[in-house]
């Protein structure tokens, strides 16, 4: 199966960048598109994509088009300006990078109890894989220390809660990063609530 495209529609320049690497490091496998407006949408194939995340003033301008899209389109909202839309989720593009992970996260398990309809990708050698994660096994110990890295812990007060040496600590975190490919504590952070290590509103 071919990669889901997600589309983020927004004149604000730097919300659409931020948002649109945040995307690429919770969901690698997806193509993200940036678009300044709904008419450059528009004359691009607008139904191809998994979802849409749409600026309020551009869904209140174009809610003709996004109804019928209701289960695909998330409005971005800026700060305490909120809408109260009646069954399409915002998303507060205005909070910190933890918080604005933390929200799509809980957006993403809302939305696919069922399991994500993208769940398997199809690989240029022909073969499909599942989860891009699912061959590298964590031990339980290693899921211990990312569960830690995830609370914010550093490399010495891991070590002094479970017990065990600075060095083991720092060779745990290579093996990990290493395993998974994953550098950033938000990208670990993201990684552990996607494989249910923590709950979102536990980060």
């Amino acid at each position: 199966m071919v990669a889901p495209e997600i589309a983020i529609v927004d004149s604000n320049t730097l919300s659409c960048l931020g948002l649109q690497n945040l995307l690429e490091e919770i969901i690698p496998m997806a193509v993200i598109r940036v678009f300044s407006s709904f008419e450059e949408l528009v004359d691009d194939t607008p139904d191809m994509y998994a979802h849409y995340f749409i600026s309020a003033q551009i869904y209140f301008e174009h809610t003709a088009f996004f109804l019928p899209r209701k289960p695909k389109t998330i409005v971005l909202a800026n700060g305490d300006n909120q809408p109260q839309l009646a069954g399409i989720p915002t998303l507060n593009i205005y909070q910190d990078e933890k918080a604005l992970i933390k929200s799509i996260l809980q957006l993403h398990q809302f939305g696919h109890k069922g399991g994500h309809p993208h769940s398997v990708t199809e690989h240029p050698g022909g073969h499909s894989c599942g989860n891009p994660y699912a061959d590298h096994d964590l031990s339980p110990r290693e899921i211990e220390v990312l569960v830690l890295i995830t609370k914010g812990l550093i490399n010495k007060e891991i070590a002094d809660k479970l017990n065990i040496s600075l060095t083991t600590v720092i060779s745990h975190r290579k093996n990990i990063t290493e395993k998974l490919g994953i550098k950033s504590v938000a990208g670990l952070t993201i990684y552990a609530v996607m494989h249910g290590y923590v709950e979102a509103d536990r980060i």
